[in-house]
Order: C-alpha cells, then structure tokens, then sequence
C-alpha cells in the first residue's frame, strides 16, 4: 500500500494515510516475437500423446491429444490462408458448441489472422449490426448459427474445418507481442456493443492467474461447465490447461447441469470451473462424490455468499472466485495459496496493480471508489476498435477504470461494492440496458421503457422490462418479440407495467429506484 503524508502550512509532517494502492511484483515481460496460439501450443510438444482435452458425457468420451490438437490447429492456420486470407486480416466466427471453435480459433490466430468469437445466440439482427461495424473480410459460419445470407464479405463454410486437418502445418506468424491477436464483443454503456481488441500478449498475462486464482498444475484435469463458443470456456476451460500443459474437460453438447456431478466423479476432474448460477443449478442434484476434486473456480458474476456456503457444506471443497472483465480477463481473485472471505473478491494477482480511485486519484483505504488496473497491464485491451473516444474515455492518469465499485483493506482484499453506471449481468454476460430497452421501445403499446437487473431471490438476478403504457401487454407476447431482437442472454425474464417510471430532476431514467421498488413489492 502507498503512503501519503498530510503536512501543516509550515511543513510539519501530521500524519498519512494509507492509499488504496496494490502494487507488489511486476509482470513477466513477454518474450518477442511472439503468438499466442504457438504459446498455447507449446508446453503440449513435449509429449503429444498425453490427453489435452476430452468432450465428456453420457455417450462414448471423444479424446484430443496434444499431438492432434496441434496437427489440427496449425492445418486450420494452413486451411484458412489458402481460402485466402492473409496476416492482419479479420474473420467472424459464427461457430457453434462443437471443437471446431476453438481448433479455427487458434488456427486464425496462429496464421496471424485476427478472429472474432461471437456468441451463437445472437440474432441475425444483431449480427447484421456487427458486420456492418466490424467489416470483417470473411465470416466462418455454421449453417444452423444465425448469420445474414448475403453478408458484404466472403463467406467460409464451418465445414471445411474437418478438411484442414490433413493439411501441412503452418508456421506460426510470429511478430511483436503488442500486435491485434483477437477481437471480442461486450456491451458497452451507450447500449451499442464495443469490440473489445486485444494483443497477442494477453495470453502471456494470463501467467499471473496460475497460481493468483487456478492453482493449476500440470497433472490437472480442469473441466469448465460452458460451451465451446463462450469466451470464459476459451480461455480459463481450455487455453489456460493447454498452455500449463494440462487435460481440459468440457461436457459434451446437451449436457444437463444435473449430470455435473456424476461427470465430475467419472473423469476425475479435479479442478471445476463455472459461473454461479451453473453451481446453484448442480446444488439441486446431491449428494455429492468428488473424491479428486480439490475446489472449484467461479467468474462472470458475483459469486453469493449463500452459494458458495451450501456448495463447499455439500462437497466439502471450496470455490475460489475471481473478478475481471472482457476488457482484461481476470485480475482480483482468491486462490488455493491466498483464499479470502466469504464476503470479499480476494487480493489482486502478483504482478498486478490495481487502485480504488476517487476524483483525485487514490483513495484511503476501506473507503469506497472505481476499481482501476495500471494502463501499462500486458493483459489490458488494446482498445475499443476504431473507437477512440471511447477507448480514452475509460483511462484517468495511467489507470483503466472498470466501472465497478470497491474498496480495500490493509491485506490488498478487495470488497465488491457493485456497478458505478447501470450495466447488468445476465448468467455471466454483461448487458446493457439501453441495448434492451432500443431493441423493446417500439412494441405497440409502449410509451416508456427501462431495463435493469433485479434480484428474484438469494443469488438470483434477472435482467427486468418495466413499462408505461395505456394498460399492461401479455408477458408471452412482449418475450416473443424480444425473441426476435435479443440473444437469449439478453431478454428480459420479467416484464412489470407501471404507472411511471421513476425519474430524477433532469429526467433521467433511475434503474437504481426500480431495483429499490421491486424488493418493496
């Protein structure tokens, strides 16, 4: 923690103040040139045949080595420069829960090709919205996955992924490690959804969450509860245990959460990693028998103190949670090394460093503020793509600022104090509720709209419609309708009609006082 000492007009030393500012160990340099992919690929090269991942289920298990992982992922770099793609080059993936997500993926990026990993719920019209942003000079689309019919650029079938396989092996493009790698979507505050740039050396930043959140060996089995296509799956479920040279395991498509368990137990998993609602679902189904299980990662959203309780009362293990964003991955977690209380974040990872600001920098400690990352951290975006005045927007004197409240004490743990604007988490996405509230705000018979998240029960929000109106719509017709503009992710599980929405003196929409108003009802 830094010091900051208060002095008299005349220059005597009164007192200081502790500030709130962790800053102990440096992050590795990363090595150059660099690529990511061939960091992933690696530590796997010392023994090709040992298992990097198995898809896992109620039928017969599907196994990758390392040696066919490798041999797929570089033929998938070779197969996409021959459809005539080149270095710096971008390519929306509209792939679905299959390994081929992530074989084209690293395959994209190993070839110096930047992809762009998107979510198989959105819908046409959302999609249409990113392509006409994002411009992409091809998209690798799955026929069943959403997508227009006639994009403005070349179109790759999905398919042609198993072909690659049998093609030589392409060199990676090594290059600087600051060089664009990949590009991700999050919803921003303005309710258009931001591209989320980030450089090959995001992945050599990851480091620092090996041992700060994973506890993650080389003997390890990690089995991650998302899908393929999520970006949580990619990096922590799968990237993050081939990079240590581990064995992911990832459920098969269709997996019930009710199978977790028993899946656990059968593969010997023995590190689990999901979002909270994915262990409030498995808590239904015990008892539970995880002799091989040492504990368990949870990120996304806030993990409830009431989860976390009943979980390690029923498995006997604890979960070590996490706190980062689409912008720099994680950053603030605990670890089998440094737990932390129920009702903290955890410490920031060695070779972080991270402040709580106030208007004039650094706040004392245990007093409230934004929770910021140094500008200078390797696994910080490169910024929004061409979107530069939202890019500044988000940096003040050397530090990236999140958004998120907090506060911390003496020890660097960090307490959550919740959102400094109106964005919602919704099963481990981030949304915003002008995006909502513009995709419902012309359905007949709306006169005024506002989306926010509340809390249903302990450890339970949904993502809420109220509304104005001459009188209250069918819950059935307005869902429908938002089936049609919204990814599932996005929708709105209850729609509350109301006399007025609440407003402040500049007319304003407070989702604050609708979240007060609903625990009132």
């Amino acid at each position: 923690m830094r010091c900051r000492a208060l002095r008299h007009g005349d220059g005597r030393l009164t007192h200081s103040l502790m500030l709130s500012i962790f800053d102990k160990g440096a992050p590795p340099a990363c090595p150059a040139p660099f690529n990511l992919a061939a960091h992933v690929l690696e530590r796997g090269r010392a023994y090709p045949d040992k298992t990097a991942l198995e898809i896992i289920g109620a039928q017969e298990v599907e196994r990758w080595s390392y040696g066919r992982l490798r041999a797929h992922v570089l033929g998938a770099a070779t197969g996409l420069l021959r459809e005539g793609l080149s270095p710096g080059d971008t390519l929306l993936m509209r792939v679905g829960n299959t390994v081929d997500f992530p074989i084209a993926y690293l395959g994209a990026i190993a070839a110096g090709i930047v992809p762009v990993p998107t979510s198989s719920q959105l819908t046409e019209a959302e999609v249409s919205h990113i392509l006409g942003t994002l411009r992409p000079t091809a998209v690798l689309h799955a026929e069943a996955i959403p997508c227009p019919k006639q994009p403005a650029c070349r179109v790759i079938p999905a398919n042609a992924i198993a072909g690659w396989s049998d093609l030589p092996a392409a060199t990676p493009d090594i290059g600087t490690p600051d060089r664009m790698a990949y590009v991700i979507y999050t919803s921003g505050t303005s309710g258009t959804p931001r591209a989320v740039a980030h450089a090959h050396r995001a992945i050599w930043a990851r480091q620092m969450m090996m041992q700060g959140w994973y506890g993650l060996r080389e003997e390890d089995r990690l089995c991650h509860a998302g899908a393929f296509n999520w970006t949580y799956t990619l990096g922590t479920g799968l990237m993050d245990p081939w990079t240590m040279g581990a064995t992911a395991l990832i459920p098969a498509p269709g997996t019930d959460h009710a199978q977790l368990p028993a899946l656990l137990r059968d593969h010997n998993a023995t590190i689990f990693a999901a979002a909270p609602g994915v262990y409030r679902n498995i808590l239904k189904h015990g008892p539970f028998d995880l002799p091989k299980l040492r504990h368990g990662l949870s990120a996304g959203e806030k993990l409830s103190p009431q989860i976390r309780e009943d979980w390690e009362k029923a498995t006997g293990r604890p979960i070590f949670e996490a706190y980062g964003m689409s912008e720099c991955s994680t950053f603030i977690s605990a670890s089998p090394d440094q737990p932390a209380p129920a009702d903290r974040l955890g410490r920031p990872q060695i070779g972080r460093r991270i402040a709580i600001l106030g208007d004039d920098g650094p706040v004392p400690l245990s007093q409230p503020g934004v929770i910021a990352i140094d500008a200078r951290d390797p696994g910080l975006m490169l910024g929004y793509l061409n979107a530069p005045e939202a890019t500044a927007a988000k940096f003040r004197d050397g530090w990236f600022l999140t958004g998120d409240l907090g506060s911390m004490d003496q020890s660097g743990l960090i307490t959550y104090l919740g959102r400094a604007d109106d964005m919602m988490n919704a099963g481990g996405y981030r949304v915003s509720p002008i995006e909502v509230e513009a995709a419902l705000h012309n359905y007949p018979g709306i006169d005024a709209l506002a989306a926010t998240d509340v809390e249903i029960k302990p450890g339970v929000r949904v993502i809420a419609a109220f509304y104005t109106g001459p009188a209250p719509l069918p819950d059935a017709a307005l869902a429908a309708f938002a089936q049609t503009r919204l990814a599932r992710y996005k929708q709105p599980r209850l729609y509350r009609h109301m006399a007025a929405l609440p407003t402040g003196a500049n007319g304003k929409i407070l989702r604050r006082a609708l979240r007060d108003q609903f625990k009132a009802r």
